[in-house]
């Protein structure tokens, strides 16, 4: 049975970096736990951390709720960046 901290972070709503975590997941698995070997799926997920984090901070500063876009929302901010 998963945590309810666990559950949160599967949830596409909450973690917008889901897809990252899982890769770097599969990469430090696959490669027997060798971070050397994973070096861009860390930068990846960091990248990706760093860019859902500002957009967070900035709606928050605005008075924007929920403060997190939802998955739906975060797919429009990324098409319309191109």
């Amino acid at each position: 049975r998963m945590s309810r901290h666990a559950k949160k972070l599967r949830d596409h709503d909450i973690n917008p970096c889901l897809a990252e975590t899982d890769a770097t997941t599969k990469c430090m698995n696959d490669n027997n736990y060798n971070k050397d070997m994973c070096t861009d799926y860390f930068l990846k997920y960091k990248n990706c951390r760093r860019f859902w984090h500002g957009i967070m901070m900035q709606r928050k500063r605005n008075g924007v709720k929920p403060e997190m876009p939802s998955a739906e929302e975060r797919k429009k901010i990324l098409e319309s960046m191109g």
